[in-house]
């Protein structure tokens, strides 16, 4: 029996465009902010595009908090966050200066480019990872394959047995990390073509 995929719906951008790219895949997925619906679920996955603090805000609206603290920190459901969602993961934002779910150390702050004129913010367009761990969510991914990412923030002061992969724009960035049942990464697999589709498959597989 294929894994019962469900995407958060919190209230923010990109939601079903990772529901098409998992259906392309062959897999079944729900989207949904109903807990009863969230608490079956076999593999989640947080994806977003937007503002951290309205995030948050809307998760502690729906009322979201607890089932997800018990299903990842407790039942240890896998989740994959993406882009926002990755970054809601950590403990804190500059961005709204929020509190994120802290489920993973680190914060998210505002890209500091000295090079205004090269590196323009937001980081939009294509840019290699580098796998920095061995890891099942990059099965079948050569270290230095390309990614899709558009985003000003990033993930900083985490714990480095976390990083996954590894990203340069001026500076060195995380742009994936891992933590037991929890995976994260900033830019976006449903628009990676064929290494994103294979990290989502990987993770669904998990």
């Amino acid at each position: 029996m294929k894994p019962q995929v469900v995407i958060i719906d919190y209230g923010m951008g990109n939601i079903f465009s990772v529901e098409k790219k998992i259906r392309k895949l062959g897999y079944p997925v729900t989207v949904s902010s109903e807990k009863k619906i969230i608490e079956k679920a076999d593999k989640l996955i947080f994806p977003g595009v937007g503002h951290f603090g309205k995030a948050m805000t809307n998760l502690h609206s729906l009322g979201l908090i607890d089932v997800l603290n018990k299903k990842v920190l407790i039942s240890k459901t896998p989740i994959l966050g993406i882009c926002l969602g990755m970054q809601l993961l950590a403990q804190k934002s500059e961005e709204g200066d929020s509190n994120g779910l802290g489920w993973v150390e680190g914060k998210i702050v505002k890209f500091n480019i000295s090079d205004k004129f090269k590196f323009k913010v937001p980081h939009t367009g294509w840019n290699n990872v580098v796998v920095k761990k061995s890891s099942n969510l990059m099965k079948n991914i050569t270290s230095d394959s390309e990614f899709y990412f558009v985003h000003s923030y990033h993930f900083k002061e985490g714990r480095e047995e976390d990083i996954l992969t590894e990203t340069h724009y001026e500076e060195v960035f995380v742009s994936s990390f891992e933590r037991e049942n929890i995976f994260g990464v900033q830019f976006h697999p449903e628009k990676s073509h064929h290494y994103g589709e294979q990290l989502m498959k990987n993770f669904i597989d998990l």
